[in-house]
């Protein structure tokens, strides 16, 4: 027993060192989005059907390495304002916030379609009513970047997204999904 213990402390510094070296390397990516947001169906009572988004998001390459096609998961952080539109409808005000998987669909040249999806957090408030309600959201995403020896790449997406916010003492959560397209501009950092 003495004699595994003394060859696990003797080694991990290497394996230490290993990872260390391949964490340090990851290719990294900051995005920054805007869209316009459209609700396709809604149990909510305010009717608010319209609305632009912003979203800053952090990413880190998990694949595509050596000149595969690359996968990428992020934390976003976005802020949604809705629209006042239609009777009775009031505007609104939606964080959101998660993580997010990409999956580039070809090598890192030219134009490139990716599929995504991920899982979030909303923080919805409407303007007139107190407090604020939480709800989690499903995302699938279909884009296209523009790789170009700039560093600094711009894309277009288009969103799905289901999301429920659940109510006390009822069983079942109230719908809400919406589409959004939208664009933006990745900032890459290489590895160093």
């Amino acid at each position: 027993m003495k004699k595994l213990i003394i060859l696990l402390l003797v080694s991990l510094p290497v394996f230490v060192n290993a990872q260390d070296t391949v964490f340090n390397k990851v290719p990294k990516q900051i995005s920054i989005e805007a869209g316009y947001r459209r609700i396709t169906s809604s149990e909510l009572t305010n009717k608010a059907s319209n609305g632009f988004s912003f979203l800053l998001d952090y990413a880190w390459q998990l694949s595509g390495f050596h000149g595969g096609r690359a996968s990428f998961i992020s934390v976003p952080l976005g802020y949604t304002f809705m629209l006042s539109d239609m009777e009775p409808s009031v505007s609104a005000r939606v964080m959101s916030y998660g993580w997010t998987v990409r999956h580039e669909l070809r090598v890192q040249k030219g134009w490139v379609p990716y599929i995504g999806y991920g899982l979030m957090l909303n923080n919805y408030a409407e303007h007139g009513v107190d407090g604020h309600q939480f709800a989690h959201q499903t995302r699938f995403s279909l884009g296209l970047n523009q790789y170009n020896s700039s560093g600094i790449q711009p894309y277009a997406q288009l969103d799905y997204s289901m999301t429920y916010y659940p109510q006390l003492g009822v069983k079942g959560s109230l719908a809400y999904k919406f589409v959004e397209v939208k664009i933006g501009a990745r900032f890459m950092k290489r590895k160093t």
